[in-house]
This record gives C-alpha cells, sequence and structure tokens, in this order.
C-alpha cells in the first residue's frame, strides 16, 4: 500500500474531449471524433492531488456522467500485494518492499498484536513465518491474525482508492470496478478493496491487464482508464465470479465498449 496524497473538490465544470481512444490509435476521421466527444457528456465532480514521494503535484481530474454515481478517471498503476499471505517476512523477500507495509507504530499492511509487534504466520497458515498481511476490506466472520480474512491480491483483481475520494464519491469497500488498459485494450472486473493511493491495484488486476504485476519493480505510468460504480457492493469480500458477474451488468448498463471508447478521448 502506498501512502494517499491529498484530494481538493472543485465545481462541477464542463470537459472537452478530444481524440485518443482507449487501446486503439487516434480516430481518423474528425467527424467520428466529435461524435465521440458527443457521447460522453463528462463533468469534472474531483481534482486528486498526488504529492507522492515529494514529486511535482499531479492532479488528476475524476469525471462523471449525468444521471449515473458511476466516476472515472485515468491515471498509472502502482502494484498492491496488501492481503497476500506472501506479501511481507521479517527477511524483506516477500512479494513487496517492507517499506510499503508501514513501519512500527504504524503498520498498514500488515497486522500487529496489542504491543505493536508484527504477527507471524504460524505452522497451519499458509505460509508460516511470513506476516499476516491485510486489506481494509476483509471477511469479519473470520478472526484478526486469520490470513485468510483478508482480500488476496494475488487471487483477486482489486483497486485502491484513497479514503478522501471514497468519502466524497460515496464508495464503499466492497464496490465494484472495471479497469481498461488503454493501450493493450484488454480489461477487468476489478472490487475496491484497499484504503491508499489513487491508481494502484492487486497483483491479480495487473496480471488481468497485462501490466508487470511485480510489487517491487511493476505497474504503470499511465494508460489506464478506471470506472467505478458507488453502492454496487455488499461491503464483503467476493469471489471472481461474484466480481465478474456483478460488475459485469453494471458496466453494460453504464455504456460498456461504447461509452469508453466515447469516453477516453482526450
Amino acid at each position: 500500500m502506498r501512502r494517499p496524497g491529498v484530494m481538493v473538490c472543485c465545481a462541477f465544470v464542463s470537459l472537452a474531449v478530444a481524440v485518443t481512444v482507449a487501446g486503439q490509435k487516434a480516430i481518423p476521421e474528425l467527424a467520428a471524433a466529435r461524435r465521440a466527444a458527443a457521447e460522453c457528456a463528462r463533468s469534472v465532480v474531483l481534482t486528486f492531488e498526488d504529492t507522492r514521494e515529494e514529486r511535482e503535484t499531479r492532479e488528476t481530474p475524476i469525471w462523471q456522467l449525468p444521471g449515473t454515481p458511476a466516476f472515472f478517471y485515468e491515471a498509472g498503476m502502482t502494484i498492491d500485494a496488501d492481503g497476500a499471505p506472501n506479501a511481507y517476512n521479517p527477511q524483506n523477500t516477500g512479494l513487496d518492499d517492507i517499506a510499503n507495509a508501514g513501519q512500527p507504530g504504524h503498520w498498514d499492511g500488515i497486522i500487529a498484536d496489542g504491543d505493536g509487534k508484527p504477527i507471524l504466520q504460524g505452522p497451519d497458515d499458509p505460509y508460516p513465518g511470513y506476516y499476516v498481511s491485510c486489506t481494509s476490506l476483509s471477511d469479519r466472520s473470520k478472526r484478526g491474525e486469520d490470513p485468510t480474512r483478508y482480500v488476496d491480491a494475488t487471487k483477486i483483481p482489486y483497486i485502491v482508492l484513497p479514503g478522501d475520494v471514497a468519502r466524497e464519491t460515496g464508495t464503499r469497500l466492497g464496490d465494484f470496478a472495471v479497469v481498461i488498459n488503454q493501450r493493450s485494450g484488454k480489461s477487468s472486473y476489478a472490487i475496491f478493496a484497499d484504503i491508499g493511493t489513487l491508481g494502484e491495484g492487486s497483483v491479480a488486476l495487473a496480471q488481468n491487464l497485462g501490466i508487470n504485476p511485480d510489487a517491487r519493480q511493476g505497474g504503470a505510468r499511465r494508460g489506464l482508464l478506471y470506472v467505478v460504480f458507488p453502492g454496487s457492493g455488499n461491503g464483503k469480500p467476493r469471489t471472481t465470479e461474484e466480481i465478474g458477474s456483478e460488475t459485469g451488468n453494471l458496466y453494460q448498463a453504464w455504456g460498456g465498449a461504447t461509452q469508453v471508447t466515447a469516453c477516453s478521448v482526450h
């Protein structure tokens, strides 16, 4: 999990759209471009300011279409291994660098005991000797130190959102999303399972999208379109089959690939 930046709300502002289509080259005819733009009457509802790693602030507009709570944005993707039972260990040879799990006294990606000491998996757990890695979304019917309580990043395609963005858009843990790789045309259904940064997804999500899934060195700097459906989940982890079925219906009702083609024009 990477630390979130700062989100700033702004007034609803109509945007003009130009001419690049998801996963394809520019539309060859100007008339087609104008028709696509007209089909996406999008407006900015939030602007997220990312100040990670002390770099120059990057502003990401978050858009909505009229008459729907769904919102979408374009970003890159850093890889989140949280929830995977082999994400972190004391030797720092897990899927991700232990620095991304937090620090002593303030752990974000691993479970700690009452004294703040990270909990190790036992002999009957999936990866004995590894830390119990957690996600914000969890199965509350299971014990806190049970590795299977959390959403496994290597098995479940999930997205990460900053807490401020989730609150402002009415999105709750367990809601559904679609992510499209605009360069390759690959797409994946996903679930909102962790709080962190904008433009972050699980190992499984990256694999579905044809992106390097290495939590230490993988990811993509740009080129992904995220479509999120607030209020669509039940606040619980779901299977990949449930995520696909539920999100597929939402995606088609929103406009599906046709809407993506129109709204990916910029």
